[in-house]
């Protein structure tokens, strides 16, 4: 087996008044082996935060975990590795592109499928990534933008339907792809920006998709938004005949004429473990971390906000509620990290009595009830009345759902095929637990948004 050591540039986007921008942040080392198997391959990293990097009043962590800058004086010069033994940062591991992003940029290249090592994919990925990093091959490396505008949207769905098909993409669309290099999940998606120079990430229709996930994901957040969770602006076009959802990137704001970033990190790096340990982790685990890294000012109201979510989770049977699937981002007011938006929250309709979600929600692990989100309370809130009220907020919307689908503009169809998904009270609560939540009456929610 060989390896591969590759050193790469990492850029932080910093919000100075003079002169906002991308700043060297440190240098990121790669070592990859590759042996004959994909199974055989291995990567460490260690970085090095740059010295006037640290010096600067406006820089941030770029992973608030594995490196931490709470005590700068401790990291100047010093080599950092991953902690728990990871061979990712997984502050940088979020702003590399994930399977869609490495999908399009494989067609782009025209090479066979994970043939690339992880520097790679990084620097392949555009400056509009995820989040404020930027990951370069040195220096003098200039930022690139690849975010297509909402004109060529009936173009990206052709392009991304031949990535789908694995099928040769053609001349003529193959510029366009580079805008989808920077998104994550598996879903085809691109970022595009509106004839207002903002920018939104577009997610497109998938084979084998047996509803339309786009409007089902459009209501099902917009029915978040209305049981008091904190959704960014959302819209749905109908492009050449097919739906595209459109979200306005949380990680993005205008500051005077000029576009600013906010840093983004998932929970998976908050939580600082791998995506197979993921599977074993538990909402209470998130909680922790919210708790530990989050800005003082920020946390009662993201860990109230993480179990209504949980709550949300339950009642829609959103299964895709893995670690990569919450965020959060750095605001400059707070000087601290926070919740991000809600995103990526699709219901998935079921038959079965039991159901579960990804992530454990108790005692009975991920068993999704509210009994059982009820056993771990104590992880998110000072008093078990104020779960109850929680529930009760959340119930009191969810209940109505067929009535605000129908309002959103969801056709007959699509609530019925949506409808084994979303779960009655009498479903995931037990009689005392059911009589308790319809006699509560909710108190304000709590924000920072």
């Amino acid at each position: 087996m060989a390896a591969e050591t590759r050193e790469l540039a990492v850029f932080a986007w910093l919000p100075e008044r003079d002169d906002p921008g991308f700043r060297p942040a440190g240098r990121l080392n790669l070592t990859q082996t590759r042996g004959a198997l994909l199974s055989d391959a291995a990567l460490a990293s260690e970085f090095r935060y740059g010295l006037r990097y640290l010096e600067r009043p406006q820089s941030f962590e770029i992973d608030p975990v594995s490196l931490s800058l709470r005590d700068r004086v401790r990291v100047r010069g010093v080599r950092l590795f991953p902690v728990n033994g990871l061979p990712e940062f997984g502050g940088i591991r979020d702003a590399a592109p994930d399977a869609w992003g490495r999908r399009v940029i494989e067609a782009r290249r025209k090479v066979p499928a994970n043939s690339l090592t992880e520097a790679e994919y990084l620097l392949d990925a555009s400056s509009d990534r995820v989040g404020a990093l930027d990951v370069r091959a040195n220096l003098d490396a200039p930022a690139t933008s690849a975010a297509s505008d909402l004109r060529s949207l009936g173009y990206l769905l052709q392009a991304a339907a031949a990535v789908e098909a694995g099928e040769p993409v053609p001349a003529a669309l193959a510029d366009l792809l580079a805008a989808g290099q920077t998104a994550g999940g598996a879903r085809p998606k691109a970022s595009v920006r509106d004839d207002r120079g903002v920018l939104w990430l577009a997610k497109f229709p998938a084979r084998g998709d047996t509803f339309d996930v786009a409007r089902a994901e459009y209501c099902t957040l917009e029915l978040a938004r209305r049981a008091g969770l904190t959704v960014p602006e959302l819209q749905v076009l109908d492009v050449s005949g097919r739906p595209v959802m459109l979200i306005r990137r949380f990680d993005r704001f205008w500051a005077g004429a000029r576009e600013a970033r906010l840093p983004f990190v998932s929970g998976l790096t908050l939580v600082a473990c791998s995506e197979f340990e993921s599977r074993m982790k538990r909402y209470a685990d998130l909680a922790l971390a919210i708790r530990e890294h989050v800005a003082a000012p920020c946390v009662r109201a993201d860990v109230e906000e993480l179990f209504a979510r949980m709550v949300f989770n339950i009642f829609v049977s959103n299964d895709d509620d893995h670690l990569r699937n919450h965020g959060f981002l750095r605001d400059p007011r707070m000087g601290g990290w926070q919740l991000s938006p809600l995103y990526d929250v699709v219901p998935r309709p079921g038959h079965a009595h039991e159901r579960y979600l990804h992530l454990e929600v108790g005692d009975q692990g991920k068993l999704a009830t509210l009994d059982n989100a009820l056993t771990h309370y104590p992880a998110f809130l000072g008093k078990r009345p104020r779960a109850i009220e929680l529930m009760h907020r959340v119930w009191s919307t969810v209940r109505g759902w067929k009535s605000i689908f129908e309002e959103l503009g969801a056709p007959g169809g699509l609530i019925d095929r949506i409808a084994p998904a979303i779960r009655d009270l009498d479903d995931i609560a037990s009689p005392g637990l059911r009589a308790e939540i319809r006699r509560t009456a909710p108190l304000a929610v709590h924000t920072n948004w």
